[in-house]
C-alpha cells in the first residue's frame, strides 16, 4: 500500500500569476534553460499540505539512485521541520556529511571535492515553510561561510544568497500561500504539484485494495460519497479514506460517513478502540486533550514538530508514538560523545489540524464568546496560518457532533460547554454578512457549513449567497466544487458564475453549469471547450445545448497566444456544434451564443507577440457579428505595425457592427495609414476611430481626410501624438467642413506649431487641440 502513495502524479508549472499551465514530468524537473552552469538554480516546488511533495523529494532520491539526474554526483536531502528545531550551530561539513548521512570514507577529502565541483551537488530541502518564523529569515554573515559555524537557516540563507556551494541546486517545496518569495530573492523555475485527477484517483483507490476480495465494493462505496471522493483528489486524504473504507468493510458496515470530521473522528476512534478497555479508555482520553493541546499551540507556531522531551508526560508520549500521531526522529551528533537527542513531528497535518479543532472545541480557556476568532471569514487579510487551514471546518462540524457515540467515546467533557459554542456559532453564521464575503472566504463558509450537515445552516446560507459568484483566479479544487454546488442547489434563486482562471476540472464544471438554477457562466476558453467536447463525445446533447446557451464570453480580453488560439478553437468548435446539435434538435443551424453577441474584444499581446497574435485573431473577426468594439490600446504596445494594419483593413466588410474601433500605440505608419483609409468605409457603423500615437505622417493624414466625409456614421476621430504637420493638418481641417456628421477631431501633435492648431480651432470649434 505504502507504494502506491509514489504513484505518478502530474505536476503543474504555475506562473506567479497563475496565467498559463502545462503539464511537467519529473525529468523535467531540474532543465533550466538560460542559466550558466556556475550560477546557483534554484527551483520551488509548490503544494497544498498533503499534495505529496515530500514523495515527490523522496522519488527523486530514489531515481537518483537507480541513475537518474545524473548530473548530480552529490544528493542531499533535508526535513525542514526537523532542522529547523536544532538550536545548535553547524559548518557546512557538518550540514552536508552529519546531517544528512555520514560517508563511509574520509569526510575531508570528500567535503574538499564537493566545494570544488558544486555543480555536482543536489541540495533538497522539504517543507521550507518550517524553517522561517513569522517575520524574518537571517541573512548569512559569516566571514568565512563555508567553514564558519552557522545556524542551519543561516547556512540556507547562504545557499540561496550564492554566498555557499555557489553553483549547486536548491529545490525547495513549500505550501502554495506561503511567504517562500519573501526569502528567496530569485527562483529560476516553479511548479506545483497539484494532486490527482478523477481517473488517478480511482487507479489510487484500486491499487489500495489490491488483492482484497471487496475491492470492487470499496472503489462503488467511495464513489458513491461524492464528496469524500472530491477529497481523494488529496494523496492524504485518499488515504485516510481507503483506511477507514477497509475498516467499514472489514466489520461488516455497508456506509461511509458524509463528512471530513467524520471520517477524521472514526479514523481516530478506530485506532484507539481495539486495544481498548475501560481503565484505558480514560487515559486515551486524557491523553488525546494532552495531544490536542499540543497541536493547537505549535499550529499557532507554524510548527509540527518539537524535541521529545516537551511532553508533558511519559505516557502521553507513549499514547502519541503508540497510535502513530506522532512519529520520532534522531537529531545528528557531530561527535560519537555527544548524548543523542530525539524529537517528535506529527504524522501528518490533517491529524494536527482536527486534533487543534479537537482541543477549541473540548478547551474550557476557550470561552464560547472567543470562539468565532478562530473561523475569520469576513478578513480578507486575517486568517488562520496554513498550518491550520483545515481548523475551522474540523471545529465547525465537531461542534454538530457533540451527541455522536464517536465523539463521546473520545472525550469525558461535559457537553454543556460545547452546546454554548454551538449556540455562539449558529448565532455568529446569522449575523454573517454572506454576500459581502471575498471568494476565499465564502468558500471557507461553505466548507464549514457542510460540514455541520445542519440543514438550517445550509438553507440559511444557501438563501443569502448573491446572485452574481465571482471565483476569477481563485482556485477551485474538487472539494471547493462538491460544496458549492451542493449549496447552490438547494437556493431558489438564479446564479451567475465567473469560473474564469479558477483551475476547474471538467467534472467540476459539468456539474455547476448543469445546475438549472445557474442561468450564466463564464469560464476560461479552454475549460469551457474540454467541457463542450467531453458532452459531444458522451452524445450529452442537452446539456451541450444548455451549456452553450449558457456560456458568457463578452467582453474578452486576449492576453495571451493561447487567448487567441482558445478563440479560434471556440470558432472550430461551433462549426463542429453547428452538426451534432442539429441532430439532436432538428433546428436548420445553430450558432453559439456567446459568439454571437460578443459586442467587446480588447487585444492585449504586448510587442513580442503582438503582430503574430494578432494576425491571428484577424483569422476569426468576421465570426463575431455583433463585434461593436475593438480595441487594441495596450499599456505595453502591440506593436500591429502596418502588416497588421493592411490585414485588418482586409476584414472591415465583415464587421458590419463595428462601433469603435481603437489602433493606439501600434506604429502604424502613413502605409498602414493608407491601407486603414480605403477600407474604412465598409465600416457602415463605424462612431469612433482612434489612431493616437502612432507614426503617420501628411501622407497617411491626406488618406484619412478624403475618405472622412463619406464615413457618414463617425463621429469622433483622434490622431493625436502622431507626426502630422500643419499641412496635413490643413487637409483633415478641410475635409471636416465636409462632414457635419463629425463631432470631434483631436490631433494635437508635437510637429505642428501651436498657432496654427489655434488658427485651426478657432475656424471649425470641433477641433480639439
Amino acid at each position: 500500500k505504502s507504494s502506491t502513495k509514489a504513484m505518478e502524479k502530474e505536476l503543474v508549472t504555475c506562473s506567479l500569476q497563475g496565467k498559463e499551465k502545462a503539464a511537467l514530468n519529473r525529468s523535467q524537473i531540474f532543465q533550466i534553460p538560460g542559466v550558466k552552469d556556475s550560477e546557483t538554480k534554484v527551483i520551488v516546488v509548490l503544494g497544498k499540505a498533503g499534495m505529496g511533495k515530500s514523495i515527490l523529494v523522496q522519488k527523486i532520491c530514489q531515481d537518483w539512485s537507480n541513475g537518474e539526474f545524473s548530473q548530480f554526483e552529490f544528493v542531499f536531502w533535508f526535513d525542514c521541520k526537523q532542522i529547523s528545531l536544532s538550536e545548535k550551530q553547524y559548518s557546512l561539513k557538518d550540514l552536508l556529511l552529519e546531517f544528512f548521512v555520514k560517508p563511509q570514507g574520509e569526510s575531508k577529502e570528500i567535503f574538499e571535492y564537493i566545494l570544488q565541483n558544486p555543480t555536482k551537488v543536489l541540495l533538497l530541502f522539504d517543507g521550507f515553510e518550517g524553517l522561517h518564523d513569522h517575520e524574518n529569515f537571517p541573512r548569512c554573515s559569516a566571514s568565512h561561510p563555508e567553514k564558519d559555524l552557522c545556524s542551519v537557516k543561516e547556512l540556507l540563507s547562504g545557499l540561496i544568497q550564492k554566498k555557499i556551494l555557489n553553483g549547486c541546486t536548491l529545490l525547495l517545496t513549500a505550501r502554495p500561500k506561503d511567504k517562500v518569495y519573501q526569502y528567496v530573492s530569485k527562483v529560476d523555475k516553479t511548479f506545483e504539484v497539484v494532486g490527482f485527477s478523477p481517473q488517478q484517483r480511482e487507479l489510487y483507490i484500486t491499487k489500495y485494495f489490491e488483492g482484497l476480495p471487496y475491492r470492487d465494493k470499496a472503489l462503488k462505496l467511495i464513489k458513491e460519497r461524492e464528496y469524500l471522493f472530491s477529497h481523494c483528489y488529496s494523496p492524504l486524504l485518499c488515504r485516510f479514506v481507503c483506511f477507514l473504507c477497509e475498516t467499514v468493510l472489514e466489520m461488516g458496515d455497508q456506509s461511509l460517513p458524509s463528512t471530513l470530521t467524520t471520517v477524521l473522528l472514526k479514523f481516530v476512534q478506530q485506532k484507539l478502540t481495539p486495544m481498548q478497555t475501560d481503565v484505558t479508555a480514560m487515559q486515551n482520553q486524557e491523553s488525546l486533550a494532552a495531544l490536542a493541546r499540543i497541536a493547537w499551540y505549535l499550529g499557532e507556531k507554524h510548527q509540527s514538530a518539537m524535541k521529545s522531551d516537551l511532553f508533558p508526560s511519559k505516557e502521553v508520549k507513549e499514547f502519541a508514538l503508540k497510535y502513530r500521531f506522532f512519529l520520532p526522529f534522531a537529531f545528528p551528533r557531530c561527535s560519537d560523545s555527544e548524548e543523542e537527542e530525539f524529537g517528535s513531528a506529527f504524522s501528518d497535518f490533517v491529524i494536527q489540524n482536527f486534533l487543534g479543532a479537537f482541543h477549541l472545541m473540548l478547551s474550557e480557556e476557550i470561552k464560547d464568546k472567543s470562539l468565532t476568532k478562530y473561523l475569520s471569514f469576513p478578513s480578507k487579510k486575517k486568517k488562520l496560518s496554513n498550518w491550520l487551514d483545515l481548523v475551522p471546518r474540523f471545529l465547525a462540524g465537531l461542534l454538530f457532533l457533540q451527541d455522536d457515540p464517536d465523539f463521546c467515546s473520545l472525550s469525558n467533557k461535559d457537553v454543556k460547554q460545547s452546546t454554548k459554542k454551538q449556540k455562539t456559532l449558529l448565532k455568529y453564521i446569522r449575523k454573517l454578512q454572506i454576500n459581502e464575503l471575498c471568494p476565499e472566504r465564502l468558500l471557507d463558509l461553505l466548507h464549514c457549513i457542510y460540514e455541520t450537515q445542519s440543514n438550517y445552516l445550509l438553507q440559511h446560507v444557501a438563501l443569502r449567497l448573491k446572485p452574481d459568484l465571482s471565483f476569477l483566479g481563485v482556485v477551485l479544487t474538487p472539494p471547493d466544487v462538491h460544496v458549492l454546488h451542493y449549496i447552490l442547489k438547494r437556493s431558489r434563486k438564479e446564479f451567475s458564475l465567473d469560473l474564469r482562471n479558477s483551475s476547474i476540472d471538467v467534472q467540476g464544471l459539468k456539474d455547476l453549469v448543469g445546475l438549472k438554477n445557474v442561468s450564466s457562466f463564464r469560464a476560461s476558453l479552454s475549460d469551457t471547450v474540454k467541457l463542450w467536447k467531453s458532452l459531444e463525445q458522451t452524445k450529452d446533447y442537452e446539456l451541450l445545448r444548455a451549456s452553450t446557451e449558457k456560456f458568457v464570453l463578452d467582453p474578452f480580453k486576449a492576453k495571451t497566444m493561447k487567448d487567441v488560439s482558445d478563440l479560434s478553437e471556440l470558432i472550430e468548435m461551433q462549426k463542429k456544434m453547428i452538426n451534432c446539435v442539429q441532430d439532436a434538435s432538428g433546428c436548420s443551424g445553430y450558432e453559439i451564443p456567446a459568439i454571437k453577441n460578443l459586442r467587446k474584444l480588447e487585444f492585449a499581446l504586448g510587442p513580442v507577440c503582438g503582430l503574430q497574435g494578432f494576425l491571428k485573431l484577424v483569422e476569426i473577426l468576421g465570426a463575431f457579428p455583433s463585434l461593436q468594439h475593438l480595441d487594441l490600446d495596450a499599456l505595453s504596445e502591440n506593436g500591429i505595425e502596418d502588416e497588421g494594419a493592411k490585414s485588418l483593413s482586409e476584414v472591415f466588410p465583415t464587421l458590419t457592427s463595428l462601433e469603435t474601433l481603437n489602433l493606439s500605440q501600434n506604429k502604424i505608419t502613413d502605409v498602414g495609414a493608407e491601407k486603414l483609409a480605403t477600407a474604412l468605409p465598409s465600416l457602415s457603423s463605424l462612431k469612433t476611430l482612434s489612431l493616437y500615437n502612432n507614426n503617420i505622417c501628411d501622407f497617411g493624414a491626406e488618406k484619412l481626410a478624403k475618405v472622412l466625409p463619406v464615413m457618414t456614421s463617425l463621429r469622433v476621430i483622434d490622431v493625436q501624438y502622431n507626426k502630422i504637420t500643419g499641412a496635413g493638418a490643413q487637409q483633415l481641417t478641410d475635409s471636416l467642413r465636409k462632414c457635419p456628421h463629425i463631432k470631434n477631431l483631436m490631433m494635437w501633435n508635437p510637429t505642428i506649431p501651436y498657432g496654427v492648431l489655434e488658427h485651426l480651432q478657432q475656424l471649425d470649434s470641433r477641433i480639439s487641440v
